[in-house]
């Protein structure tokens, strides 16, 4: 059911009329007695997600017991992160998500459905995992809050994936990630429908129809007179087609089409947000389809001193390094440990410019050149590209330097770049 639905690519949705949108779906659910809310972590900061988590802790007082940000894979929130993004939801409130260990198999989505949406590249069962406290049956609202936004692995983030890859298990995350990048990451990038998102979308039908699930989701954008981010579209539903409606909006809205294909893109990663390659690596898979055969990425990481959060899944990344998908998926074969941990493959799949242009990764000092030319990147000093590509005077989009034209992103999170001739709708 639709309970709210409002957005446009000219709309700006206050965060007066936001809270009012919000109370009046709350007033008309009716009284409850424990809500759990599932936001997403600080790497979503710009999803506004942080004040509509504060708007319901408002609304609903002591009755929202529990705020389990959705960290996948990702680290736990610091005091600081939780502060900065939550404001004024009690700290007591917050519990952590563990994928490895704190998951249970609510069902399992047969091999069968899995090789057919993959079109015969995969041909394993999908097992739908989530946080163990998602089942407990005084939770009479689960808010699942997030934004959607075109994403590597599913098409569109968010929605089903804010559940079963946001509070889901490893094995889940990793399966679901593998099936998304053997079957072609421009072939799912920008689009509500993938078999990702059908393998989901199979288990919310089947495995966890008794869940009082409520979905709030924000379609955000930079907004280009102020900088800021504005929030375009804002839809609250308990199925498909709130996600949908999100989905169409966010397409037209972070889909920037480029009118020629990038020869050089300069890319920066926030030091707060970007300190791992599993991260900052946005700056390469949401570009892949706008930068031109023979092309140079640079990423500007001055925060960057890891490639995997995850303790486990870094060690891969610096074993089997970025080598393109025939490398990785022969690895894969060969080796059992990215068989058990198939995330830590396909991340190096979307990671990759399959040799069809040059990555340049520009770390502060919490990466060496040693460890950045290991994983298969190539290296140039921070300070020395900072020099020549001063960033505050940057726009996004086309600039001159030097010249030479140039395409600068200041945060591939909140898009997706494409030239007509690699992205086919």
């Amino acid at each position: 059911m639709l309970y709210y639905a409002r957005g446009s690519r000219q709309d700006i949705i206050t965060p007066e009329e936001a809270r009012e949108a919000l109370c009046g779906v709350f007033r008309a659910l009716g009284p409850r007695k424990r809500v759990l809310a599932i936001p997403p972590d600080f790497t979503r900061f710009n999803s506004y997600a942080g004040p509509l988590t504060e708007m319901a802790n408002d609304f609903f007082g002591d009755a929202l017991t529990d705020v389990m940000p959705a960290l996948g894979t990702h680290s736990p929130m610091t005091d600081a992160q939780i502060g900065t993004m939550f404001g004024s939801v009690p700290r007591s409130k917050f519990r952590v998500h563990d994928w490895r260990n704190d998951v249970v198999t609510v069902g399992e989505v047969p091999a069968g459905y899995v090789r057919e949406v993959s079109e015969g590249r995969v041909d394993y069962p999908w097992p739908a995992q989530v946080n163990k406290l998602l089942l407990d049956p005084s939770f009479d609202l689960i808010l699942s809050i997030g934004q959607v936004v075109p994403h590597e692995v599913i098409g569109m983030a968010n929605y089903t994936k804010n559940i079963f890859v946001g509070v889901g298990g490893s094995a889940g995350i990793n399966r679901s990630h593998y099936l998304g990048a053997t079957y072609g990451m421009e072939r799912i990038m920008g689009r509500a429908k993938s078999p990702v998102r059908d393998v989901m979308e199979y288990a919310r039908i089947h495995f966890i129809p008794q869940l009082p699930i409520v979905y709030i989701l924000t379609v955000m954008a930079k907004d280009p007179d102020t900088g800021s981010m504005a929030m375009k579209g804002l839809f609250v539903g308990d199925d498909f087609e709130c996600f949908r409606l999100a989905a169409e909006l966010s397409l037209e809205t972070n889909f920037i089409m480029v009118e020629k294909p990038l020869q050089k893109c300069i890319v920066w990663l926030d030091p707060d947000e970007f300190k791992s390659t599993w991260l900052g690596n946005k700056a390469i898979y949401r570009t892949r389809m706008a930068l031109a055969d023979g092309a140079e990425l640079i990423v500007l990481a001055p925060g960057l001193k890891e490639f995997g959060e995850d303790p486990d899944i870094d060690a891969l990344i610096r074993k089997y390094g970025y080598k393109g998908t025939p490398h990785t998926l022969e690895a894969t074969r060969a080796n059992r440990e990215l068989q058990d941990n198939l995330s830590a493959p396909a991340h190096l799949i979307h990671g990759s410019s399959e040799d069809r242009f040059r990555i340049t990764y520009c770390p502060g000092s919490g990466m060496t050149r040693e460890e950045i030319e290991g994983v298969g990147f190539g290296y140039a000093p921070l300070a020395e590209m900072m020099k020549k590509y001063d960033v505050p005077s940057l726009k996004d989009g086309w600039n001159t330097v030097g010249g030479e034209d140039v395409y600068y992103i200041s945060n591939p999170a909140l898009g997706l770049w494409a030239h007509p001739d690699r992205f086919k709708d």
